[in-house]
């Protein structure tokens, strides 16, 4: 990242934008709507168990931030107003920008839509989470996937045995962080 001092060049440039906690879309919107800013969110879209199931989440890729492309003497006090807006990224007087190469790679990683579906299969020896039915919150390892299906075989530890069961895919949830297998 460049640095920009108090008094930084007046050409637009990236910066990166703290939103509100949980309050990225509302940020980017308002933004959106100002004459001479350009805004970039990126969100994933993945499947989260629930007590009722797996269902879709999507949610920004860096959770309260989002990127803006504006004039630093122009626009700062507007963009920083903006409702959904915590403030723009600064280390005392130094505002620093980021090269439009890296917004460009993120552009092209997520899409132009600005969001990226983690895909849902899944591989022999991964380790998933049941949610839902009567095996919910149960840890299981995929024997193999039946994508015409739509179900997958686990082996699961049931009354102290092993037990091969096929599930529904849409049952089943990744162990981990979703956000990390994308970074």
């Amino acid at each position: 990242m460049k640095s920009a001092s108090h008094s930084p060049e007046p050409a637009l440039a990236w910066f990166c934008v703290r939103s509100q906690l949980k309050r990225e879309h509302i940020a980017a919107r308002h933004l959106r709507q100002m004459e001479g800013v350009e805004v970039v969110l990126p969100r994933i879209r993945f499947r989260r168990g629930t007590r009722q199931g797996t269902v879709w989440v999507t949610e920004a890729l860096f959770p309260n931030y989002l990127f803006a492309r504006f004039n630093w003497r122009e626009s700062l006090r507007r963009v920083h107003h903006a409702p959904g807006v915590a403030g723009v990224v600064h280390f005392g007087n130094r505002w620093p920008t980021i090269p439009d190469a890296v917004i460009e790679d993120l552009r092209q990683l997520i899409g132009a839509e600005e969001l990226h579906e983690i895909p849902h299969e899944f591989q022999p020896g991964e380790t998933v989470r049941i949610a839902g039915g009567s095996f919910h919150g149960l840890e299981a390892v995929v024997q193999r996937a039946m994508p015409g299906r739509q179900r997958v075989a686990v082996l699961l530890e049931f009354l102290g045995r092993q037990t091969a069961v096929e599930i529904a895919a849409v049952s089943l949830v990744r162990r981990g962080s979703e956000r990390a297998r994308i970074l």
